[in-house]
């Protein structure tokens, strides 16, 4: 009998859930509740809609997303030039690949290779000719400058290229290394390095840009120093991104 009555009640338990629950199920059916001869409808199931979490993130990523016209806040912060510098750490990074992570050693790689002497700081090509003589070996004619052939064969030695410089009077020879598994292991853990230290550079850049931005505090309400904020935080985590795919791409090109 008690068992009877709990079945005769469930369906009125049912809508007492749906009036404090707006999300769940809308479709309705018909059928009997104490009185049999009474047609009424009540929720086919009580069950909530639950939200998967990959909907969830999606939702709470898009609410997150903000874009702020930069006219508006330029009193606070040049977003333009914020968006400047941090597209300057991702170019830096493009540049330490193109120089330092070259599978095949060929006479242009060794172009942009520093060379620190007495004078200062150059490039490898304003002081010495570079050229190719083979695909075994590289030319270094150090004639123009001669003083500083013991400086470019040392800078040449230290690069990250595997290089092992030999000097012959104002000529640098330099044989191409070959191209072996470690060699490219060590690229790829270079590669690495580059990364970690552009997300560094990025890292100042978004942080000088927030104390910045809270210098304002006087002048500003907390809101809109917030959305500033937000709008900062999401254009570096868009730039770490892109720094991510550019060292996925080149690790994938090193280790081949």
């Amino acid at each position: 009998m008690a068992m009877h009555r709990l079945s005769l009640l469930r369906p009125l338990l049912c809508q007492v859930l749906v009036v404090r629950s707006p999300l769940m199920v809308n479709s309705r059916v018909s059928a009997p509740l104490l009185y049999p001869n009474t047609p009424t409808s009540y929720p086919a199931a009580c069950t909530r809609l639950y939200a998967t979490k990959k909907a969830k993130a999606k939702a709470k990523g898009q609410s997150a997303k903000v874009n702020i016209n930069s006219a508006l806040v330029e009193d606070i912060i040049s977003l333009d030039e914020l968006k400047g510098e941090m597209t300057a750490v991702l170019n830096a990074l493009k540049d330490d690949f193109t120089r330092n992570l070259s599978i095949r050693t060929q006479s242009g790689a060794l172009d942009h290779i520093v060379v620190t002497t007495q004078d200062g700081k150059f490039p490898l090509n304003q002081l010495g000719q570079v050229s190719m003589k083979s695909p075994q070996l590289i030319m270094v004619n150090m004639s123009s400058f001669p003083e500083a052939t013991a400086a470019v064969a040392r800078a040449l030695r230290e690069s990250s290229m595997n290089l092992n410089p030999e000097v012959d009077g104002t000529i640098i020879k330099v044989p191409v290394p070959k191209v072996t598994r470690e060699h490219r292991e060590n690229l790829a853990k270079l590669a690495k390095q580059f990364g970690n230290k552009a997300k560094d550079s990025l890292r100042r850049v978004r942080s000088n840009a927030v104390t910045q931005v809270k210098k304002t505090k006087d002048a500003q309400s907390e809101d809109t120093l917030r959305l500033v904020e937000k709008q900062i935080q999401q254009m570096a985590d868009n730039m770490a991104l892109d720094i991510d795919k550019q060292l996925a791409a080149k690790t994938k090109e090193l280790l081949g």
